[in-house]
């Protein structure tokens, strides 16, 4: 899947260097897979699963170019930096840092509120939502109607909706502590 770079920090945009400084080229890059040109670029996808990177090639890239990063200064510029870090060492074939946006605990979360709100917006109960998600025993370890499991589900399932209706594009962005 392609992100655009509005939307996705991760995005990395490669344009030659602009001294004549060694640096890597793009035929150095194996295993980058040409996807989709715009006018903007060249869009590729590096790597391989889990660990897979976007790259944008501006305009003036071709096989040869010894490539720079741009990074862009704003709110996000960090995890760009995080990114552009990911995409060298993966380039580098060292052990690659998890992406720091969302925690192990956070994408359990979120896989659970999508398969929530999908059995739910499938025509399941909130208790058959509750069997799959937890399994029948838990389940009935306790009165339905006033098991507190069967408010996680709920919620689950709220929160499933919130990122189908377009709260998953906060997921491409670390949370931050607001401004003062």
């Amino acid at each position: 899947m392609l992100w655009s770079p509005r939307v996705d920090p991760a995005v990395l945009f490669l344009e030659p260097t602009p001294l004549m400084l060694p640096a890597m080229r793009l035929a150095e890059i194996d295993d980058l897979s040409p996807t989709k040109r715009s006018p903007d670029g060249d869009h590729r996808l590096f790597g391989s699963r889990p660990d897979v990177a976007q790259v944008m090639l501006l305009p003036e890239v071709h096989p040869g170019t010894a490539l720079a990063a741009v990074v862009i200064l704003d709110a996000q510029a960090l995890d760009r930096i995080e990114a552009l870090t990911r995409f060298v060492q993966r380039w580098q074939r060292r052990s690659i840092s998890p992406d720091s946006r969302m925690t192990a605990q956070q994408r359990r979360r979120f896989r659970q509120m999508i398969q929530a709100a999908d059995g739910w917006n499938s025509g399941a109960s909130y208790r058959e939502v509750a069997t799959v998600l937890f399994g029948s025993e838990r389940v009935r370890s306790e009165p339905w109607e006033t098991a507190a499991l069967r408010e996680v589900v709920i919620r689950l399932v709220a929160g499933g909706n919130a990122l189908i209706d377009g709260g998953y594009l906060k997921l491409l962005r670390r949370r931050r502590r607001p401004s003062h």
